[in-house]
């Protein structure tokens, strides 16, 4: 069985993803994923290509640099915002009505349809795609596809959902492709490619809705019958709480989304005592000192105009009571503490978090079964449905090919949330939190030996390598009884 490398890079607004994967038949293995910060996206949308394509381009010269490998063609995924959708529709006549409708025909049929189908504004809008939403023969009517698929009729008549885009968006793209002498394999509309990873058969089928929470935008595609019936997007998603964080506390965008992501959470009556606790940043003079309770008072506050834009176009679409199966979060934004159960209490349906399926094997630690990849992963996933070719000049490096190793010191991350529980000031005397909390007792590091590749930060199972004790220093939490 031939065995196949492809690339998928997702290009959001707060980071490119980078995946390659390595696909024999059915399997498909990840041997490298990676985020790291994006420049140039604004809402998902190319902004300035120039900023994107340099610092795509250190992204992509890691990954080779690590697999030993040259990324000639990669799948990308086409802007979630500013997309429109229009039915169209298209009829034939068959020649030979005695003959056994075929998946080609039907194939055909949608091609006309988006052929016909006359575009506003030509110059300024291209297709994203278009879904099939039924069709009819002589005898039947609102068939799905692989029910009219092996029918006898002398006509075929399906109708479509096409969504319109940006053609501006779509040839950014191509530039700086081009730029770095990549090819674009094949461009693919997010939503779809992401719900055939997060969703289940039983959940497309009874009506689910998918939300992606992305930095710049935030899309809602609605499945019923096991097809997409509805989209919509919305300008906004997790960078606009990061923008909140830093306004309120007048701090930088980056040092914002770093304590987004290790003490953001919604709902602050919920917080318990970690509502108490007072987050001490000591990158200026004097020390800034911000109450968790009114980070996250920021955070919900945001969080709350996401879903209410969400449900919104939840009942603009009609389809609010065939959501049967709830509602699936997925994207960086998800991964916010009591985002969910904030989701779930003020829609009413069931909300579960989106992560991708057992459909890839992927190792432990990589952050390829985040919510935050599951962009990546889908296009992954299509493209080896659609046989699409080698993306990479060269083969992974060999397995029995050895690298310099080197010692490091390895430490439980349980130890390492002590630390920053219970901080040590510049004198190593222990911080009090509480008077009748007291700080366990550290244990030595484990070494081990790893290679000299790996020396970035990464963590494995219940192991992190090489914490970053910048933040550390910078942040310091403790109890507000103490101030």
């Amino acid at each position: 069985m031939e065995e196949k490398y492809i690339a998928s890079i997702d290009l959001g607004s707060s980071k490119f993803g980078i995946c390659v994967a390595r696909v024999k038949g059915n399997d498909v293995q990840i041997v490298y994923y990676k985020e790291t910060p994006s420049e140039g996206i604004r809402s998902s949308i190319i902004a300035n290509p120039m900023k994107a394509s340099a610092k795509l381009k250190a992204a992509i010269r890691e990954a080779e640099d690590e697999l030993m490998i040259q990324i000639l063609q990669v799948v990308v995924g086409m802007p979630r915002s500013d997309v429109s959708q229009v039915t169209a529709s298209a009829r034939i006549e068959r020649t030979n009505p005695d003959e056994y409708i075929s998946l080609e025909e039907v194939q055909n049929l949608k091609a006309m349809a988006l052929e016909t189908y006359p575009l506003p504004n030509p110059e300024s809008q291209i297709m994203y795609g278009a879904v099939a939403q039924s069709f009819s023969i002589d005898d039947e009517i609102q068939l799905v596809e692989n029910e009219v698929v092996g029918t006898l009729s002398s006509g075929l008549e399906g109708n479509f959902k096409v969504f319109i885009g940006s053609r501006r968006a779509t040839t950014a793209l191509d530039k700086i492709f081009n730029s770095l002498n990549i090819a674009v394999a094949k461009m693919y509309f997010l939503p779809d490619v992401v719900a055939k990873t997060v969703l289940s058969d039983e959940e497309m089928s009874g009506g689910v809705a998918l939300v992606d929470v992305g930095a710049g935008v935030t899309s809602v595609a609605i499945y019923h019958g096991g097809i997409m019936r509805y989209y919509a997007s919305i300008p906004f998603g997790g960078k606009a709480v990061t923008n909140d964080i830093r306004t309120e506390c007048s701090i930088s965008e980056d040092l914002a989304e770093k304590i987004k992501k290790r003490f953001g959470a919604c709902l602050p009556g919920k917080l318990a005592s970690l509502s108490e606790k007072v987050l001490q940043i000591r990158l200026t003079e004097p020390y800034k000192e911000v109450p968790l309770r009114y980070i996250s008072e920021i955070i919900d506050s945001r969080c709350r105009e996401i879903i209410d834009a969400v449900l919104y176009y939840i009942q603009e679409s009609g389809l609010q009571n065939a959501i049967r199966s709830g509602i699936v979060v997925t994207g960086g934004g998800a991964e916010l503490v009591n985002f969910v159960t904030l989701f779930k209490e003020m829609s009413g349906y069931d909300v579960r978090k989106g992560y991708p399926r057992s459909l890839i094997s992927a190792p432990i630690g990589s952050g390829a079964y985040s919510t935050s990849a599951t962009s990546a992963l889908g296009m992954l996933l299509q493209a080896k449905e659609d046989n699409l070719p080698d993306c990479v000049s060269a083969p992974i490096r060999p397995k029995e090919e050895e690298e310099e190793m080197m010692e490091v010191e390895v430490h439980d991350v349980n130890e390492e949330k002590n630390d920053l529980l219970f901080p040590e000031n510049e004198a190593g005397e222990e911080t009090t939190v509480q008077e009748e909390e007291k700080k366990p007792k550290k244990k030595a590091p484990k070494k081990v030996k790893i290679p000299k590749s790996k020396q970035q930060t990464e963590k494995t199972g219940i192991l992190s390598i090489f914490w970053n004790t910048v933040e550390n220093t910078a942040l310091k939490i403790y109890d507000k009884a103490n101030q």
